[in-house]
């Protein structure tokens, strides 16, 4: 039992040793963090915002695709990031729940004890929109959204925000009299689906690249429901005293980006497949964005060749972020399931000594289980105050206890009661007891709990990304938001290769504590 745990806890450390040294957070100098929500657009914005901080003097981190306005929103009043890019409809009717556009000015006076304002207008109105194929809306002699109400039969495919948004689908099918019933669908694939016939309309932003691509029709808001979407920064009134040389830079890009610039980016990103860094440090050495030159897409998406996409994915399963991922991903892993043994095994042994206990602690880790990762990172960000690593830990700490504990409970109940009365007879205490016959007899089934809490906590960890604590899963939420297959790839298999790895690393351990057990 010793041996074994000895070389357990030898594994962890070397790995972490390994590899949490540039994973962990530095704390010796202050940082602006810029957030983004999960789409193109904000990507890019927030890869402006810190390269112009950075350029201006003040050291910038951008952590990138934190999730829905709800989510970024808990991370700027907590502190956890300094600014990010929102838009003054989202900030009136989604955050402040505003029923009519208010100015500038009240909105800051609401925000004030919040310790927040608004400031620096971008020069872009970036406005919700629906949006159907040319073909279908001239068949159909669709031109507004008023006209959507007598189409009953038509499918929705909104994003997810949108349906539960104030001033989304909810406002929208009321003030409409739209009776229809939208599905869920991410923004990044709904232009396809669209494409691919379907779904009939979806929820689009009118700075959209795709919109001229797919060649779609944009129906008019005839009844004036959304209101203007003026990009501006949301921020925390501290960022000007504590980062004023790059709080200076960033004023001045008041008014820079043009709804043409934006679009143009967005397009060279989800077109012309270059990068966000890329695009937002061209636009801001030229001052100004060219869209990629492409065709109206009128059918099926042209194939691009085998060996351009092999290609492609390759550049982007090798990229200089690989090994940063990589130590995010293990920390994250290593860390969770070194917790979870620590408490998790006491937790097993302690069932399975006192049977009134069992089904408490059973049930307990059991319904931690069920609840859905991404909420489950919801509940905590408020709870936490942050974002980010701690979060991302604790939720994947209270996965990894179920099959530890079921296992250790399950390990220790099967020892035979004969071996323990000859223990007892032979004077042993109860510590002795379990340290020399209940522990080693059952550390075949806690080695099964122990591999398959860390494989699952491999693939689990790739959720961390959508809170900015990176990993593998940094990629995945990437992929999704352009629906680049090759970038999903590039996070997908790297995750499944640790599993799989994972996997084998606990094998060969119970392979040697059973010759060792033989030998003995």
């Amino acid at each position: 039992m010793h041996n074994v745990g000895r070389r357990l806890w030898r594994v962890w450390l070397a790995l972490l040793l390994a590899c949490a040294g540039t994973t962990l957070p530095a704390q010796a100098a202050e940082t602006l963090h810029v957030g983004t929500k999960r789409f193109t657009e904000s990507y890019i914005l927030g890869e402006v915002l810190t390269r112009t901080a950075n350029a201006g003097g003040s050291p910038a981190e951008h952590l990138q695709g934190l999730g829905n306005t709800a989510i970024v929103f808990a991370a700027l009043k907590a502190g956890s990031i300094d600014l990010y890019p929102e838009y003054l409809g989202t900030i009136d009717a989604e955050i402040l729940k505003h029923s009519k556009p208010a100015s500038i000015e009240t909105i800051n006076r609401e925000l004030a004890p919040l310790g927040l304002a608004v400031a620096v207008p971008l020069g872009f109105n970036n406005t919700y929109a629906m949006a159907m194929k040319q073909s279908t809306a001239q068949q159909r002699g669709i031109r507004t959204l008023g006209d959507l109400r007598k189409q009953s039969g038509m499918k929705f495919g909104l994003s997810h925000e949108f349906i539960g948004r104030a001033d989304g689908w909810p406002g929208m099918a009321q003030r409409y009299g739209l009776a229809q019933q939208p599905i869920g669908l991410d923004h990044g694939i709904a232009y396809e689906a669209l494409d691919k016939g379907q779904v009939d309309v979806i929820d689009i932003y009118s700075t959209d690249a795709k919109i001229a691509q797919f060649g779609l029709t944009v129906l008019q808001d005839d009844l004036h429901y959304f209101p203007p979407y003026d990009a501006v920064l949301l921020y925390r009134l501290d960022v000007a005293t504590r980062f004023p040389a790059g709080w200076a830079a960033i004023q001045k890009l008041q008014g820079r980006i043009q709804a043409a610039d934006m679009i143009a980016m967005n397009a060279a990103v989800e077109i012309g497949g270059k990068s966000f860094a890329t695009v937002a440090g061209d636009f801001l050495k030229n001052g100004t964005a060219t869209a990629p030159a492409t065709a109206p897409i009128t059918g099926a998406v042209a194939p691009t060749s085998r060996a351009s996409a092999a290609s492609s994915f390759a550049d982007k399963l090798f990229d200089p972020s690989l090994w940063r991922l990589t130590r995010q991903h293990l920390t994250l892993v290593l860390l969770s399931v070194a917790a979870a043994t620590l408490i998790g095994i006491p937790l097993g042994v302690l069932a399975a000594f006192v049977p009134r206990l069992e089904q408490t602690v059973m049930a307990v880790v059991g319904v931690l289980q069920t609840v859905p990762s991404l909420a489950l990172l919801a509940m905590l960000i408020p709870l936490l105050g942050q974002i980010g690593f701690v979060p991302a830990l604790i939720a994947l700490f209270l996965y990894a206890l179920l099959p530890i504990v079921r296992n250790t409970c399950t390990g220790v109940s099967q020892v035979p009661p004969g071996l323990r009365m000859a223990a007892l007879a032979l004077g042993l205490s109860r510590r002795d007891r379990l340290l020399y016959i209940d522990l080693p007899l059952a550390m075949p089934v806690i080695l099964a709990g122990l591999k398959t809490a860390a494989v699952m906590s491999v693939g689990t960890a790739t959720i961390a990304a959508f809170i900015g604590a990176g990993g593998y899963g940094e990629r995945i939420a990437i992929g999704l938001a352009l629906n680049d297959n090759a970038m999903l790839l590039a996070g997908a298999i790297p995750a499944a290769v640790l599993a799989l790895l994972t996997q084998v690393l606990f094998e060969l351990i119970e392979r040697r504590f059973r010759i060792k057990t033989i030998r003995d």
